[in-house]
């Protein structure tokens, strides 16, 4: 053992090193990132550090690198150099006795290796992949095309081309259906490889089972000795902390050789509350895209290509109904004409747009109800040919103060928010000042037949 060679002068230089570290960073930012570094050696004014993978050693470099060599040189004026290097662990061997319990010493014979998960294992901790889910079947748009981009690059590399692909979005904007299409192309593509995909959910479920039945050496077996792990929703384990302390490790330990992750979530890593601050840096440390919300080109062409998979003629006027009023996710865009659908084929009725209002009315009253103030003011900006910043600033000319008085009238009359909220939205402003946009605005209505024509426009964009 390397610590045994080490001067016991030395060892007490080390130990008030980390005792310093320690104090001045916090018991947490220590247990994380100090604690497991190990003093190798000390040899001509260099002293040499161990860390267990590379991450940990790029993270300690960078933050604690200086501050560490400082106080060294403060115990000890010949110290010159600190070098941190990646030396991975020494395993124990996996002890087991067939018919043994829990508590019963094993002999030497039952001695036996770790062996790498079987295909065995690793179909039983992953999850069923919805055959629909593939990369013919996602419509590629603006607002996902990098998304899209990056998971076929992962799919189709021999190698991790970022390390790890990190997709987050709103609820049902194709995050899983891209994960899905990740594994079912490199099943086919590369078939020699075990791929995982499971829930946050589902890893945590696994993990607290091995704990309970004091399995967690499978576990480990099973979980590291993928080639290609996806974890989906990954905030679920948000606020668990021993289940985050088993995914960093598993995740650094796939990641330092070179195995290939993926994982999705709601938020950006940064944004991940209850998430540790090292697991977060790890999630964002490769390739972070963000699928945003549908437009309505995007919309448009999901029901394109739905309608010609299920081999239905849906009516173009139908079509572009739909795209302008179920804007929240493609999940219930793709519900709604299922339900239309269903319904002209079960009831034996033309599939219209009167079809459509009746079956759908639920639906089209929720939808109604999501118009946002920011969706008001980007509108109402763009139709008056104004900036989005405008709609905050202190600016009173008539070019800006006017669209800026409509936006609140409109979000008014299409939001449930009260008028202090409003104010709050447009810059900070008072109650009252949204109080007299909306007088105001009635007015000009009254008045002026052009500019009630306008604002009538922009009602029924945003409310369809």
């Amino acid at each position: 053992m390397p610590g045994s060679r080490l001067d016991p002068k030395i060892t007490a230089q080390w130990a008030r090193v980390r005792g310093l570290m320690r104090s001045e960073v916090g018991d947490a930012s220590y247990r994380s990132w100090l604690k497991p570094l190990t003093l190798v050696e000390v040899e001509e004014g260099e002293v040499r550090v161990a860390v267990p993978t590379r991450f940990m050693r790029d993270w300690v470099v960078s933050h604690y690198g200086d501050r560490l060599r400082a106080l060294w040189m403060a115990e000890n004026p010949a110290i010159g150099n600190l070098d941190i290097f990646v030396e991975a662990p020494r395993t124990k061997p996996v002890v087991r006795q067939v018919g043994a319990s829990r508590n019963q010493a094993p002999s030497a014979a039952a001695l036996k290796k770790v062996e790498p998960a079987t295909a065995t294992d690793i179909s039983s901790i992953s999850a069923p992949l919805d055959p629909r889910f593939v990369f013919e079947n996602f419509v590629v748009g603006k607002p996902n095309e990098l998304a899209y981009a990056a998971a076929r690059r992962v799919a189709d590399s021999e190698v991790a081309p970022f390390n790890p692909l990190f997709l987050y979005g709103g609820v049902g904007l194709g995050k899983t259906h891209l994960m899905h299409a990740i594994a079912h192309h490199t099943r086919q593509k590369f078939p020699e490889r075990r791929v995982v995909y499971l829930s946050a959910e589902k890893f945590m479920y696994h993990f607290i089972r091995a704990l309970r039945f004091h399995d967690t050496v499978s576990f480990k077996e099973r979980f590291r000795s993928v080639d290609l792990l996806m974890i989906d929703d990954v905030q679920f384990i948000n606020g668990k902390e021993s289940t985050q302390e088993e995914f960093f490790h598993t995740f650094n330990d796939l990641v330092d050789n070179n195995r290939q992750v993926v994982i999705s979530a709601d938020k950006s890593p940064s944004d991940m509350e209850g998430m540790e601050e090292r697991l977060r840096s790890r999630l964002g440390w490769g390739l972070v895209a963000d699928i945003h919300a549908t437009n309505y080109e995007l919309r448009l062409g999901i029901m394109d290509s739905k309608a010609e998979r299920i081999g239905i003629e849906i009516p173009t006027k139908v079509k572009e109904f739909l795209a302008h009023r179920i804007t929240s996710n493609v999940r219930e865009l793709e519900g709604a004409l299922n339900r239309v659908v269903a319904h002209a084929t079960l009831v034996g009725r033309e599939i219209s747009l009167e079809t459509c209002q009746d079956v759908l009315h639920d639906i089209l009253r929720a939808n109604d109800r999501r118009v946002t103030i920011e969706e008001i003011q980007k509108k109402v900006a763009e139709h008056f040919n104004i900036r989005m910043a405008d709609m905050h600033s202190a600016r009173r000319a008539r070019a800006i103060a006017r669209p800026r008085q409509v936006a609140m009238y409109l979000a008014k009359q299409l939001t449930s928010r009260s008028l202090p909220e409003i104010g709050r939205k447009f810059g900070g402003r008072d109650h009252t000042t949204v109080m007299h946009a909306v007088k105001k605005v009635e007015e000009l209505r009254q008045a002026d037949v052009t500019f009630c024509e306008d604002v009538d426009l922009l009602r029924r964009m945003l409310e369809g």
